[in-house]
């Protein structure tokens, strides 16, 4: 009774067989008798049909805590009473924590459904898209042909990033990797809908920061929105690619979890800025102009190190990025190194690979070095070559194709 008829808007009475202590029992040995006692065993007034205004947050959160048999208070509560063709009342809890098996297929999403206050479905997954399924709560309505409004979450979410950031960032600790797979979703059918509520790691702001965060900060002559790839934000602040950028103060997003650049590629743009990557190979047109007379230049030197390296790489260029360091491999058009990395994970024998640029600084004490040796003594060019490219690996976070050997060229030039 009390799991499916709780809330009927009328009482519910049973006679209970009770216990009590006689009258004129004694109190060194007390006697017992049994009797009967009608008993309401319903509430009948949900808490969610009551005015927000008439419960305290304390009823919320006990509700939340017994209802669905959590230790940790809800993050937020968000009640939704709508009127019109159709009507419901939903009261809606973030929770505090991922429950353990949250990424796993045993985990279980959907809202208590009811229908005038009886209990119809336990887990009605419909209710919720699926980029929402860690809310938890529960439905009423007389009509069971309803979807709650994808806009009603999204609203709520992003008025708590805006109003409680620390708070909306523990939520993003919790369910952010939900947040990106939705948007990636269906191949970005759901973008509109979730890409107010991303946060990456900022180079300036050295936070997390949300997209109209990052668009609002941007000058108005910045034509893409950057990021850069890497296990953590400390490791991709570190790429040598990065530099240029951050000469210019343009801010850029460090993606760390492998699921951020696909969900670049599902958003594409953001505020009519298109996404691009600080890694890959594409160059503004005054760029291009300055690369290709540089490579002219010293073709020379960059014929014999691809020479030297054949197949391992697809091309040797001169970069427009590099400033403080003498190499760096650039990934080109299509597949980048993360996305390279996840496919060789989960696909190990599908043949995935991005392509291979190796790019040189010509304005570095070991550019001058490596163009000596090509003129002078082309085995000690060759180590020179290797060693750049196997750098240019270690750099790009790329497995070595032959780490011993590797070893070897940097004790054979200490000696």
């Amino acid at each position: 009774m009390r799991k499916y008829s709780d809330y009927i808007r009328f009482p519910i009475r049973m006679e209970i067989s009770k216990t009590r202590k006689k009258e004129d029992s004694p109190e060194d040995k007390p006697e017992y008798e049994t009797y009967q006692e009608e008993e309401v065993l319903n509430s009948m007034i949900p808490i969610w049909q009551r005015p927000k205004s008439e419960v305290t947050e304390e009823e919320y959160f006990k509700f939340y805590r017994d209802k669905f048999r959590d230790y940790t208070d809800p993050l937020k509560v968000i009640a939704v009473a709508a009127e019109g063709n159709v009507s419901y009342k939903a009261l809606l809890f973030i929770p505090g924590a991922a429950p353990y098996d949250f990424y796993t297929k045993d985990y279980q999403a959907g809202l208590q459904l009811y229908s005038s206050g009886v209990l119809i479905m336990d887990k009605c997954a419909d209710l919720l898209p699926e980029c929402f399924r860690f809310v938890r709560g529960v439905l009423d309505s007389p009509d069971l042909s309803l979807n709650l409004s994808r806009e009603v979450l999204q609203h709520d979410r992003i008025k708590l990033q805006r109003d409680d950031r620390e708070k909306y960032n523990t939520f993003w600790k919790q369910f952010g990797r939900q947040i990106k797979y939705g948007a990636t979703a269906d191949y970005g059918a759901h973008k509109d809908l979730l890409q107010d509520l991303l946060l990456f790691y900022s180079s300036n702001e050295k936070k997390l920061t949300a997209l109209s965060e990052y668009a609002d900060r941007m000058p108005e002559s910045q034509k893409y929105i950057y990021y850069a790839t890497g296990e953590s934000a400390e490791k991709a602040d570190l790429l040598p690619q990065t530099e240029i950028l951050k000469e210019k103060n343009i801010e850029i997003l460090y993606f760390t979890e492998e699921i951020d650049e696909f969900c670049a590629q599902s958003l594409r743009t953001y505020r009519d800025k298109e996404f691009r990557s600080a890694l890959d190979q594409e160059l503004e047109e005054s760029d291009k102009e300055k690369v290709k007379e540089a490579s002219d230049a010293h073709k020379a030197t960059f014929d014999f190190v691809k020479e030297t390296l054949g197949d391992k790489i697809n091309s040797v260029t001169a970069s427009a990025r590099l400033k403080s360091h003498p190499v760096c491999l650039s990934a080109g058009q299509g597949l980048s190194f993360e996305m390279e990395k996840y496919f060789q994970a989960v696909q190990p024998d599908a043949g995935f690979k991005a392509e291979r640029i190796l790019e040189l600084n010509i304005d570095h004490p070991v550019f001058e070095a490596l163009e000596e040796a090509v003129k002078s003594n082309p085995d000690k060019a060759k180590d020179y070559a290797n060693i750049l490219y196997n750098q240019a690996l270690l750099i790009a976070g790329l497995p070595l194709d032959d780490p011993s050997g590797y070893t070897d060229l940097i004790c054979k030039l200490m000696q």
